[in-house]
């Protein structure tokens, strides 16, 4: 294969400045190590190191950034090569000297502003640096041997094409037919560009697009939803106005449909009982215009602080949130709320392009256990309902065990019937199962995360 150009590293300002190449090769080095080594997830990880090295320029971060994630994503390929072009198996070597070869072969395949002398010069330095001046040959020579040959790679199957366990493959193969299968793949591969929805209680489009583009970053509208923006090309989220002042919140586009479906009417209640971080709870608050009341709760009081955090920064006062175990019945709750927003646990297939990691640590019996759990919760929380309110169902994953299935069971177990979703969301997602109450949207095919939104009223 010839050097490929991530889409995602074209705005990572490189080639960077020399003296820095060293310095935030270890950066690299050590949030990898974290993730691949000791099971640290991704964007936990790389949140907080770029947090820390917020006195590094735009550039430098976005170099980390990508690198980082581009390496978890493409992991199985890389190991692929290297194992292709070594005499001992990525399996075998040592933690450091395995991580250094795994970011610098995705510098190699994929990062085509960065000399490849460069890559494998700063591998060897970085090698050395970290007392393994004994290897520095073996890592020069399979990275070059590497960047010589590039051209003659081949993938053998799916699995290595787009660097996804072959379990979820096939699974999805079956489910989907192998050509979604590999448009969702590949999607997962590109560009995931912040989306953030706009509040707009807080502020109009006119004002929130001027603060965002005076402050130098690139806005795109979805097309789709009026209050979802695209936003590339600025630093770093916190030092946007517009999201210090609350006028925006991240949110997928498909998650804002949550808020959508559900639809809540003035002086509407409304309790999202797995809501950290808040962000549907938050679109629900907006669109009732200072009436009602919408209830967040969450599990954990670290949980529920990130919610009370982006409740203060917006500064809705319709919205309270609650430390509550979903899985714990509230008699006071009972027949109280008029929409109930079940966004549940789930294996998070659908965010993968978001969360990369999260394709080597799901299994099968991982996928079983959440479609359990969801059901154990949606027995609690039905009972939440008023008769004649409604219950919004959601996942971020793509698998029906979890999506569909349970919604089957659902019907079958309580007095709720399934609300009728079609054009409620636009012409662009019409789907013939909206008709029967719910929805499917798939990376790749549709232009959001995958998602699935199913949406019931209590009789």
């Amino acid at each position: 294969m010839t050097k490929e150009t991530d889409s995602r590293e074209s705005h990572a300002g490189i080639p960077l400045r020399p003296e820095n190449a060293g310095r935030n090769r270890e950066i690299i080095l050590d949030i990898l190590l974290e993730i691949l080594e000791r099971g640290g997830y991704s964007h936990m990880i790389l949140r907080q190191a770029l947090n820390k090295y917020q006195y590094l320029d735009k550039s430098e971060r976005a170099f980390i950034s990508r690198t980082v994630d581009g390496t978890v994503e493409y992991l199985l390929q890389i190991d692929y090569v290297i194992d292709s072009f070594s005499n001992i198996k990525v399996s075998k070597m040592k933690p450091v000297i395995r991580t250094i070869l795994r970011m610098s072969v995705y510098q190699l395949l994929y990062m085509d502003r960065v000399p490849d002398s460069a890559v494998c010069n700063e591998a060897v330095k970085l090698a050395v640096k970290r007392k393994f001046a004994g290897l520095k040959g073996f890592v020069n020579g399979v990275l070059r041997n590497i960047s010589r040959n590039r051209e003659e790679l081949c993938w053998p199957d799916d699995s290595i094409r787009y660097s996804m366990p072959s379990w979820i493959v096939s699974m999805w193969e079956e489910t989907y037919g192998r050509e979604t299968a590999g448009i969702m793949m590949e999607a997962f591969l590109k560009n995931s560009r912040t989306t953030v929805r706009c509040n707009f209680a807080k502020a109009s489009k006119e004002e929130i697009l001027r603060s965002l583009k005076m402050q130098g970053a690139e806005v795109s509208e979805s097309g789709i939803s009026e209050g979802i923006l695209y936003l590339e090309r600025f630093d770093h989220l916190e030092g946007l106005e517009a999201f210090r002042k609350g006028y925006i919140q991240v949110q997928d586009l498909s998650s804002s449909f949550v808020g959508e479906i559900a639809d809540p009417q003035k002086g509407d209640f409304c309790i999202d009982v797995c809501g950290a971080p808040g962000g549907k709870s938050l679109h629900i608050a907006d669109k009732l215009h200072g009436t009602g009341m919408v209830e967040v709760r969450d599990l954990s009081y670290q949980k529920i602080s990130m919610v009370q955090e982006n409740i203060e920064r917006c500064g809705f006062k319709n919205i309270r949130a609650k430390v509550q175990d979903a899985l714990v019945s509230d008699p006071d709750s009972f027949e109280k709320a008029d929409i109930v927003i079940a966004d549940l646990p789930c294996s998070g297939l659908g965010i993968i392009g978001r969360k990369p990691d999260i394709k080597y640590r799901m299994t099968m019996n991982d996928l079983e256990a959440l479609a359990s759990l969801q059901r154990e919760i949606l027995s609690v929380v039905q009972a939440y309902v008023k008769p004649g309110g409604k219950l919004v169902f959601s996942t971020c994953t793509i698998d029906r065990k979890e999506n569909e299935d349970n919604v089957r069971w659902f019907l079958e177990h309580f007095p709720f019937d399934f609300i009728d979703l079609e054009g409620k969301l636009g012409e662009k997602l019409n789907s013939a199962t909206m008709r029967q109450g719910y929805l499917q949207l798939l990376p790749g095919i549709h232009p959001c995360d995958g998602f699935f939104i199913a949406a019931f009223r209590k009789r």
